[in-house]
């Protein structure tokens, strides 16, 4: 297949491919409304295991929208998964400062797991993930220093404003999938 082949084919397994920025968006929201009622700390710490169930969650609401999540026949879900590999490999970063500078783990965790829409924007032709991945970035640093002691609730909600904004795009994009032609084995 071409790769305009594969981007319709990942464009009609993938339906819209919002459930892992409402995972997100939901865990961020939650995250940042407990982090109200605890210490920094106990925010952080809440933070860094919530952020663990993203995807979980993402391949629980994939279910019921009918997405394909786990693809390993397109190579474009294959270069996604890396994608998301690359930024998990960034906790060898997060956890040395939850250790020893807890208070930039919502900086580091908030730009981190932002930066593989940048993928997805290139696998869909959209630029919706370049301004998703930028705007996340400038908003998360804004939100650190300027709420250094509410850091987990303001980035929190700037992620959640960040992820309806690419959440409304991606189900509002015009998408042109042409019929797929058949292969003949």
């Amino acid at each position: 297949m071409t790769l305009e082949q594969y981007r319709q084919q990942f464009e009609q397994s993938v339906n819209r491919s919002v459930s892992m920025p409402i995972a997100g968006a939901l865990v961020w929201l939650m995250v940042a409304l407990v982090s109200t009622q605890l210490s920094e700390y106990m925010g952080i710490l809440v933070l860094l295991f919530a952020s663990g169930g993203i995807f979980p969650l993402a391949l629980l609401i994939a279910k019921v929208r009918g997405e394909d999540l786990l693809s390993a026949t397109n190579p474009l879900s294959k270069l996604m998964g890396s994608a998301v590999l690359m930024v998990n490999l960034l906790w060898a970063v997060h956890i040395p400062l939850f250790i020893y500078h807890p208070q930039f783990v919502p900086l580091s965790l908030g730009v981190a797991l932002g930066i593989h829409w940048i993928i997805y924007s290139w696998i869909v032709q959209h630029p919706l993930g370049i301004v998703h991945a930028i705007l996340r970035t400038l908003l998360v640093v804004a939100a650190w220093f300027i709420f250094p002691s509410q850091s987990v609730l303001a980035i929190g909600l700037a992620i959640v404003l960040v992820y309806c904004i690419s959440i409304t795009q991606m189900l509002t994009r015009s998408i042109t999938v042409k019929a797929m032609p058949k292969t003949v084995n």
